[in-house]
């Protein structure tokens, strides 16, 4: 039950939000394999076959284990499947594998007690584990509300008590799109509601001294899933609480999309502590989910270490806290800021620069025949050449950056602007009238040259960083500016070298297109400013990627963030034994055929389970209700039910059609 105490971290939700340390949480034994505690953040992924397919399951989970997952889910939508759940579990030790099993069970707390007593986990969500979902809004009197608490009790209590009798560790999981209507009634569809659903059921548990679980708060949006882990790590410490925290971004899609939402999502928490165990949800096979997890954590699994043993000086701070609020800046001459969406630069000073049709890489099609350009959705903003010069003419929209003391040399300044080191920024003679771009980092705050500058409104600071936990060096940027009353735009640079991810991650897409680890770090570094309001715009720096590579991460990690909106999304669930229909090959046929609809939210979901309320924000919904049927939603509302998978997609189509929201796709060859 809640303390009288009420404790604070100093981070707030985290430890420190300057020196990197794991979030100390309560170890919880799950199997031969505990969680939580100075236990390595574990791995674990889903499996996708019918759980009554006994070998299918036992072989599929093979893959995964060899793949690196620590625990394998496993979905019990009944007590039939619950109970073939033993079955799996004795063939894979026959075969020597003692990985923990998990139990994945919504609404069926019949299925859950079965569960617990032959596997090692349950993972049970709030939302509609004792409550129905009909998105009602119901009035509840203080007293009518308690009365549905002590009805969740009563029907909660005795998996507890099986739990409790056969060591079975239990996740409460809640989901952002399956809260009840209950809790949507009093909280609404907020990170709040989302951790008062978890703590109305962890409250339980501790009033019946059971303390072997963990806790996740997933959403498919990466804003609202960081915002509800934040605030489930201060509730939970305000009432005495520090159980192990399971990270996901759920429905995150297949692709890059899906590797970059997640790692926007999971690595902004990792970044400060956050997590125990990691589950990257893609829409693809459930072994391909397991080395991007990997890539992940790992960059955490000696990050204090190598800050400890490092000579870099403390993140430099001239707050008197470090809780930095959203970054509210100026406009600069309508190029960056203010209420402009962020900006996008790509070096492309190594390129051929006597060849027009490099810029098709950075989103500009050169048309030879009308010797004129076509932008598109993702063309980037500015490109920098550094000191090189194109034998072409650029793009009317396409802003250059040369180095500073090569912009002083050019006789034609239109569209051009100049890149400056502080220092020569201050013993300038001759700027630019409209954008002066300043190179700095965090430690710039404390020198000679920053107390020096006189801001105006054409600077844009370039933040650079090369400290070890650099998201926490350049977040500090921004609050130190905050401190001292500047509000010039700030553009965020990280610059990746080919030894930062050596190699592909492992053969994650296809074989002849493995991933490299610049999705995931950029969609880190750089996400986890973005989601919190922070920065005008971005420059991923790596040599080693090519240019296209580069602009659609960048505006991968804006559209994950919500910052900037440049192409249709699609929430898309990874597949389970529930699911319905290939979701692999479905997801693929509705981009095929949607893909130009920018700004339009689809979701592609395999069952009900993962229908109307998972896919919480989307516009959308294609929904599977049984065998080739399929379940059309606007939203949340329930548009044509049982349509014949056959023409589900044309239907759709219609839909979207009938509202007035589709185009027509503009083919440019």
């Amino acid at each position: 039950m809640k303390s009288e105490n009420t404790l604070i971290l100093p981070g707030g939700y985290c430890d420190s939000k300057l020196t990197y340390s794991r979030f100390k949480t309560r170890e919880i034994q799950i199997g031969d394999t505990p969680m939580g505690g100075n236990n390595p953040i574990r791995i674990q992924s889903m499996t996708t076959i019918d759980t009554m397919d006994t070998i299918g399951s036992v072989e599929q989970t093979i893959r995964m284990v060899e793949a690196g997952c620590e625990y394998v889910r496993i979905t019990a939508p009944s007590i039939k499947e619950a109970e073939n759940l033993g079955k799996i579990k004795s063939e894979l030790r026959k075969r020597g594998y003692n990985v923990p099993l998990v139990a994945d069970i919504h609404f069926t707390p019949n299925a859950a007690e079965v569960a617990a007593r032959l596997i090692e986990k349950v993972r049970v969500n709030p939302g509609n584990y004792a409550d129905k979902k009909k998105f009602d809004q119901i009035e509840y009197t203080d007293l009518a509300y308690q009365a549905e608490l002590d009805r969740i009790y009563k029907k909660f209590a005795p998996l507890v008590g099986i739990c409790k009798e056969y060591g079975t560790a239990m996740r409460i999981g809640t989901n952002h799109g399956s809260l009840s209507d209950r809790i949507m009634s009093r909280y609404g569809d907020t990170p709040e509601g989302m951790v008062e659903s978890a703590m109305e059921f962890i409250r339980i548990c501790e009033d019946l001294s059971f303390h072997n679980l963990c806790v996740s708060m997933k959403s498919s949006n990466p804003l609202v899933m960081v915002q509800a882990y934040r605030l489930l790590v201060e509730r939970m410490v305000a009432e005495n609480m520090n159980y192990p925290l399971h990270l996901g971004v759920t429905e995150a899609g297949d692709g890059e999309d899906g590797r970059i939402k997640s790692a926007v999502g999971i690595g902004t928490l990792l970044e400060d502590g956050l997590g125990d165990t990691v589950r990257v949800s893609l829409t693809e096979e459930p072994e391909k989910e397991a080395p991007v997890a990997q890539a992940l954590v790992n960059r955490y699994s000696t990050r204090k270490k190598e800050l400890e043993s490092s000579s870099q000086r403390e993140i430099i701070t001239l707050t008197t806290g470090v809780a930095t609020k959203p970054y509210i800046s100026e406009e600069v001459n309508n190029f960056v800021g203010g209420a402009m969406v962020p900006r996008v630069i790509i070096d492309i000073s190594t390129k051929n620069l006597k060849d027009p049709f490099i810029l098709s890489d950075v989103g500009y099609k050169y048309d030879a025949i009308n010797d004129k350009y076509h932008m598109g959705d993702q063309s980037v903003d500015f490109v920098y050449l550094e000191d090189a010069l194109p034998s072409f003419t650029m793009p009317g929209n396409l802003k250059q950056l040369y180095n500073y003391s090569t912009w002083l040399g050019l006789d034609s300044k239109n569209n051009i602007h100049p890149v400056f080191t502080l220092s020569e920024y201050n013993a300038a003679e001759l700027k630019d009238s409209a954008l002066n771009i300043i190179r700095v980092t965090n430690d710039c705050i404390d020198s000679s040259d920053f107390e020096n500058l006189e801001v105006d409104k054409t600077i844009v600071f370039l933040l650079e960083t090369s400290h070890l936990h650099g998201m926490a060096d350049q977040r500090q940027f921004f609050a130190n500016l905050q401190e001292i009353g500047i509000n010039n735009p700030v553009i965020i640079r990280r610059t990746y070298k080919a030894e930062d991810f050596q190699g592909p991650i492992g053969d994650i897409m296809n074989p002849e297109e493995p991933i490299s680890k610049i999705q995931l770090y950029a969609a880190t570094d750089l996400g986890a400013l973005l989601i919190d309001g922070l920065g005008s715009g971005i420059w991923i720096d790596s040599p080693a990627t090519p240019t296209d590579k580069l602009a659609s991460i960048s505006f991968g990690i804006l559209q994950a963030t919500r910052s900037r909106i440049s192409k249709t999304e699609y929430i898309s669930c990874p597949s389970c034994g529930r699911t319905l229909f290939d979701l692999q090959e479905t997801t693929q046929m509705i981009r095929s055929r949607t893909n130009h609809l920018k700004g339009l939210k689809i979701g592609i979901m395999g069952c009900i389970v993962n229908g109307p309320g998972e896919m919480a924000d989307a516009d959308y919904g294609y929904v599977g209700a049984g065998p080739d049927k399929i379940t059309l939603y606007r939203g949340q509302e329930v548009v044509k039910k049982n349509v014949s998978s056959i023409n589900a997609l044309d239907e759709l189509i219609n839909i979207i059609k009938s509202d007035g929201l589709w185009i027509e796709e503009n083919i440019i060859e």
